[in-house]
Formats: C-alpha cells, structure tokens, sequence
C-alpha cells in the first residue's frame, strides 16, 4: 500500500476544479506524460492534483495510503460549495418543475454527471500511480451509493427521471435480395 504515488506536495500552486490556469505549472510525477496529452488525460492530471492537495490541506493533513471511501465522501461534499446546478428542496415550490419560472433560494450543488466523471478519472488515476484496484477509495462502495443518490435527488428536483441508455445495436447490414429464379414448370415430362 506504501507504494502509492504521492502528489508532489513541494508544488506551491493551489489547483482547484473550478479555477484551473492553463499554464501547465502542475505535474502529475509520472513517466507516461506524452507532449500531446488528451483533453482527458490533462482534466485526469489536474484533477489527481487536486485531491492530492485537499488530502494536503486536510486537518490533519492525510497520506494517500490512508484515504478511504469516507474522505472521497467528504471531498464531493467540500466542492458542491462550487457546483453550479440549482436542486431544489422538496418544500420548495419549484420541486419536480425542470425550468422555474422565477429564481428561488434553493442551493447549487455540483452536477451528478460532473461528479461521476470526476470520480471516474480519479479512480483511473489512483491507479495509475500505483494503487491496487481492490483498494482504491474512488470505487469504494460508498462513494457508488453516494453518487447514485446525488443522482436520484437531483432528478427528482428538477422533474426529470434519469433513465440507463439504451445501447443502440448496429443496423443489420442491408443483404442485397437477389431475385429467385422461376420454379421449374410442371407436368412437363
């Protein structure tokens, strides 16, 4: 479990998810970085620096082998304080209404489909640098239940249930129908 990567803490940048520069003066220590990196990889890399540095100004400030399920819990709830996603409360009179009318003193919170991508690359993450995949406190069982919350409430709020994609299959490939030779005539003999 010690062989965990750490972030590196001797960065003095503080990197959030919702005010990230685009100098590029945070690194990920690792030896796969390529000089094209994906959209992905590089919202992966900023969001490992991230958490690596609210483990950093946790009180008191926690290691990476010791971080469980619960601290993710408390680190989704930390960054609703910057969501942007209005959810209404059941006593208010917009609940279940997708588009109200006049603005209402209900929180914002951060969107279910930001966290659950943001969960999705921090678990990609934890592992790449290192840590056992039956280990990792991104899947823990917790943080799934939490999510699928988070999704239920907000659905609820804003008056749209949230339905699994259907997977579209593949259009059967269209075989060209060749035309059937006539029967052969009958009673000719």
């Amino acid at each position: 479990m010690d062989s965990i990567r750490e972030t590196d803490s001797s960065n003095s940048e503080n990197v959030s998810l919702i005010n990230v520069s685009n100098n590029g003066g945070t690194s990920l220590p690792s030896s796969s970085s390529s000089p094209t990196s994906s959209r992905y990889e590089n919202q992966k890399r900023r969001d490992w620096n991230t958490f690596g540095q609210y483990l950093k100004n946790h009180r008191p400030p926690l290691s990476l082998s010791r971080c469980s399920g619960a601290h993710v819990l408390e680190f989704l709830r930390y960054l609703d304080q910057f969501g942007k996603t209005k959810v209404h409360t059941p006593i208010c009179p917009f609940y279940g209404h997708p588009n109200p009318p006049v603005p209402c003193p209900c929180p914002l919170r951060q969107a279910w489909g930001s966290l659950d991508a943001l969960i999705g690359r921090l678990r990609a993450a934890f592992e790449e640098n290192g840590g056992k995949p039956e280990v990792n406190p991104f899947g823990a069982r917790a943080v799934r239940l939490y999510l699928r919350e988070v999704r239920d409430l907000q659905s609820k709020a804003r008056g749209i249930s949230y339905e699994k994609k259907k997977r579209k299959r593949p259009p059967a490939q269209q075989i060209p129908t060749l035309p059937l030779p006539p029967p052969p005539p009958t009673g000719a003999s």
